[in-house]
């Protein structure tokens, strides 16, 4: 199995109203998540608008603008090593993540709900990924690591193989948005294992919001970073994902 020198990367975009990127983004696979506000985004002939709690997928240089209240952006992006410049923007954490030449892949963003107290017991997936939490507490231990307490703002990285349990404060519910790169033949299925076989059914149900799972083509990243100039919608009327 050829693996591909390959890193994911969760940067952080805070856009003033009307603003668009002063560099253009290069051309990566990337789901571009809005936690706050509206955001115009054009690529190719498509263009959309995404509003807070929205998601899309694309993987050439999009042309984006925020809305009149401005965009508080999550871009989570895969990209060959050595990774290209970020574009702007405030890199929260980059990963090495391995990636399966030879395997067709797809990637999910989604978001994960908890209740009050909720648990999930050991468990792994069958790609690597990372989250950012929105809101709430998290102690999230993986692998032999020590324990870690999350609090909004906080993101890690999951590459699948080790086991994690994560357990949520008991006092407000917790939620956290992810972004995974999976075999594409989990399309629409779940990528959770528990290393307890029983443990599905004993774990505290959680909700998952899927925004994005959808295939993507590797080996295109870096051979062209400029694209033509396009028409960027404005980010008023709505959401679409």
């Amino acid at each position: 199995m050829d693996r591909v020198a390959y890193s994911l990367r969760l940067i952080e975009d805070r856009l003033a109203p009307g603003a668009v990127y002063a560099d253009s983004l290069p051309a990566l696979n990337r789901v571009i998540y809005v936690a706050a506000g509206q955001l115009a985004m054009a690529l190719g002939s498509e263009s959309v608008r995404l509003s807070s709690d929205t998601a899309r997928r694309g993987s050439g240089t999009p042309a984006v603008r925020a809305g009149a209240e401005g965009a508080h952006v999550l871009r989570f992006e895969l990209c060959a090593q050595p990774p290209p410049s970020p574009g702007g923007g405030r890199v929260i954490l980059e990963h090495p993540i391995a990636v399966d030449a030879h395997t067709r892949s797809l990637m999910r963003c989604d978001r994960v709900d908890f209740e009050p107290g909720g648990v999930a017991l050991p468990h792994r997936h069958r790609g690597g990924g990372i989250r950012r939490l929105l809101w709430g507490r998290l102690e999230v231990t993986v692998g032999d690591a020590p324990a870690r307490v999350m609090r909004p703002g906080d993101a890690w990285f999951e590459s699948g193989h080790e086991p994690v349990r994560a357990v949520c404060a008991a006092d407000e519910a917790t939620s956290f948005v992810r972004v995974s790169v999976l075999p594409a033949e989990f399309r629409g299925r779940s990528s959770i294992m528990y290393v307890d076989p029983a443990d599905a059914e004993r774990s505290r149900p959680r909700t998952y919001t899927v925004y994005v799972d959808e295939p993507i083509t590797l080996g295109s990243e870096g051979v062209s970073r400029t694209t033509r100039a396009q028409r960027v919608p404005t980010a008023e009327g709505g959401g679409e994902h």
